[in-house]
């Protein structure tokens, strides 16, 4: 714990109560910044909390209008089967399904302090697989493949479903911790030596190495260390803009400023040690917090055992997220602070959407493999993990689809000090992530701010015992042998296996495909849905139940080229595609290549052939024009 007494802290809270292909899609997503950041300065404190070790399938791919285990585009291998069927080496069963690592109530409670896979560059990379994204068992653990459900982490689904949840957010590094910690302030590891001769300015960092020098592979250097090179909380000190680390006595080296020298070199009374390597911890926070003397931003480091890093467990996660929360939305700030709540990496838990990649030979993001001189891969981005953003601007249980990693939490924070006339750009963001990943700015709608609170799932304090947090050790031993829950090889069907919840979303930012997704336009008060009826070739509108959930409504869309084009076919619930003429035909030869673009506070407009797909009032068809109209649209999930 911090200098301030774990009684301080208790005082406190009871005050509060697939690969992208190489090619350039002919119609990439909107620049970062040319999108409207308009309303940002209304953002007066920034809080940045990142949890660990945690894949985005593992926790929500049962979630209803995320791109989980229902997504249509699931990626299909040489041998004519989903990612979903993971080789295994057992004489039991040659695939291995997604499993509910509950399923057996025996383990209910012991799963709680499961361990995954490994979270190491190698191991993660073979996991990967060239881009098969098949070595999750062979290649790393057969317990990649678990996953937990909302009775595990109510929590976690409550903040989703209150606030937004970004489904297409990943790691910064396909690898562990430490490199992944250190993008998330300055959105490089030097990959490639894009900043520079390893030896001299630090990197390639793609491990958990903190000790002093090189690793070396032969001749040559990698995990150099300290790192040198920029750091945003360096930036912000120059613009005066203040910044704290709310950093835990027991939270290992999760601290990213651990790893760069200006840190370490700093005198023990100077900024960088005072603010950003001092153990002022989360009972200052929720102090500060709840007297409204927080810095405009902040990170927070909090106690190892609150991690969520397997095996501790995601119910005391759960805890400090809750009370995390709770300090800015019941208290002075509440109006005017974003939270954004990250995991570094997945843990070994495994995720079925191919990392969005650069090209091949991009600079900054693939490199000669360290660890295999033979290879030539890609650094990231890597697999996806849980993002939430808590703010009164991201209220009502948005889907964000644009794809981000950490170096997207940098680049807000670049475009929320320029609209207060600061500049802290980091010089370290490669051009490429510049150019293709989100800064954010999207998941916000500062029109129509939301200042009412959702109820959380209220978790109890965790166990805490002689100055430390115990909850993983009762785990462990209340539930010894009961733990591991055995995996269900042979046992398994798709319509089990690939359960989800149903419902739906509404979603935010640049399309991205992996979704049954409903169109809605409204006039009058009316709602309309794009439809395709059962044995009608064309298009219509017709009005819309209110869970969303006629099937003549849903579609599925295909990007035409990458991750990041705005190019999509669309495509019925019967199998078949659209045309510019509004008529479904069999196959993509006769679609059209509709363009779909977002724009923050309006909505999504279809445009084709120059013109744009609107609805008639009343007339329940379709009319083209060359006045964009907006629609909503819904991410659902239902098995009619």
């Amino acid at each position: 714990m911090s200098s301030l007494s774990s009684t301080l802290l208790i005082g406190l809270v009871s005050a509060l109560g697939v690969v992208a292909s190489s090619k350039s899609s002919s119609n990439s997503k909107t620049s970062p910044t040319s999108q409207s950041t308009s309303g940002l300065a209304d953002i007066k404190h920034v809080v940045y909390f990142m949890q660990e070790n945690r894949a985005f399938d593992h926790y929500f791919g049962t979630m209803a209008g995320v791109r989980g285990f229902k997504d249509p585009n699931v990626q299909i291998n040489s041998n004519n089967l989903s990612i979903w069927y993971q080789p295994t080496d057992s004489t039991e069963a040659e695939y291995l399904l997604p499993f509910y690592l509950g399923a057996n109530a025996s383990y209910k409670a012991g799963i709680q302090c499961a361990d995954g896979g490994s979270n190491d560059w190698t191991e993660n990379h073979d996991s990967w697989n060239w881009g098969a994204m098949n070595g999750w068992v062979t290649n790393n653990s057969e317990y990649a493949w678990g996953h937990y459900e909302r009775s595990d982490i109510p929590t976690h689904f409550a903040v989703a479903e209150g606030w937004s949840l970004a489904d297409m957010y990943s790691e910064f590094v396909i690898g562990p911790t430490a490199p992944n910690r250190a993008a998330w302030i300055t959105g490089n590891l030097n990959i490639g030596s894009y900043l520079g001769d390893p030896e001299t300015v630090g990197g390639p960092y793609i491990e958990n190495w903190s000790t002093d020098g090189c690793e070396y592979n032969g001749a040559v250097p990698y995990d150099c260390y300290p790192l040198t090179w920029n750091t945003m909380p360096e930036n912000l000190e120059a613009q005066n803009i203040s910044w704290f680390v709310y950093r835990d006595s027991d939270s290992t080296n999760d601290d990213p400023m651990y790893y760069f020298k200006n840190y370490l070199d700093s005198a023990s009374n100077g900024t960088l040690a005072e603010k950003g390597l001092s153990y002022a911890g989360f009972p200052l926070f929720l102090e500060q917090a709840a007297n409204g003397t927080l810095p405009e931003v902040s990170w927070i480091i909090g106690s190892f055992p609150l991690s969520e890093h397997p095996p501790n467990t995601p119910t005391s996660g759960a805890w400090i997220i809750e009370k995390t929360i709770e300090a800015i939305t019941q208290g002075p700030l509440a109006k005017d602070t974003v939270i954004f709540i990250s995991y570094d990496e997945t843990g070994g838990w495994g995720d079925h959407v191919p990392p969005f990649l650069s090209p091949n030979g991009t600079a900054g993001e693939w490199t000669t493999d360290p660890e295999d001189l033979s290879n030539y891969v890609p650094a990231g981005p890597g697999f996806r993990v849980p993002f939430f953003a808590i703010s009164p601007w991201t209220r009502g249980g948005y889907v964000f689809t644009e794809p981000s990693d950490h170096a997207s939490q940098l680049m807000f924070l670049e475009e929320w000090a320029a609209a207060k006339g600061k500049n802290v750009t980091l010089d370290t963001i490669t051009t490429w992530h510049r150019e293709h990943l989100s800064n954010l700015v999207n998941m916000f709608d500062f029109s129509n701010p939301d200042y009412s609170v959702p109820t959380l799932a209220n978790v109890s304090w965790p166990a805490y015992s002689d100055g430390a947090y115990v909850a993983t050790t009762i785990c462990q031993d209340d539930n010894s042998g009961y733990i591991q829950p055995p995996v269900p090889y042979g046992q398994q069907n798709e319509t089990t296996a690939l359960w989800t919840e149903s419902g739906y979303k509404p979603i935010r930012g640049a399309l991205t495909e992996g979704r049954y997704l409903v169109f809605e336009q409204e006039h009058s008060g009316q709602k309309y849905a794009i439809t395709k009826k059962t044995g009608s070739s064309e298009i219509q509108f017709s009005t819309i139940s209110t869970n969303y959930s006629d099937r003549e409504h849903r579609f599925i869309v295909h990007q035409i080229g990458d991750a990041f084009s705005t190019l999509f076919y669309i495509q019925s619930m019967d199998g078949e595609y659209l045309n510019a003429n509004g008529k479904f035909y069999s196959t993509t030869a006769k679609a059209s290549e509709f363009t779909i673009t977002f724009t923050a506070q309006k909505g999504y407009a279809i445009e084709v052939d120059s013109t744009y797909y609107a609805v008639q009032p009343n007339k329940y068809e379709f009319s083209k024009s060359t006045t964009k109209s907006y629609y909503n649209i819904y991410s659902v999930a239902y098995d009619n």
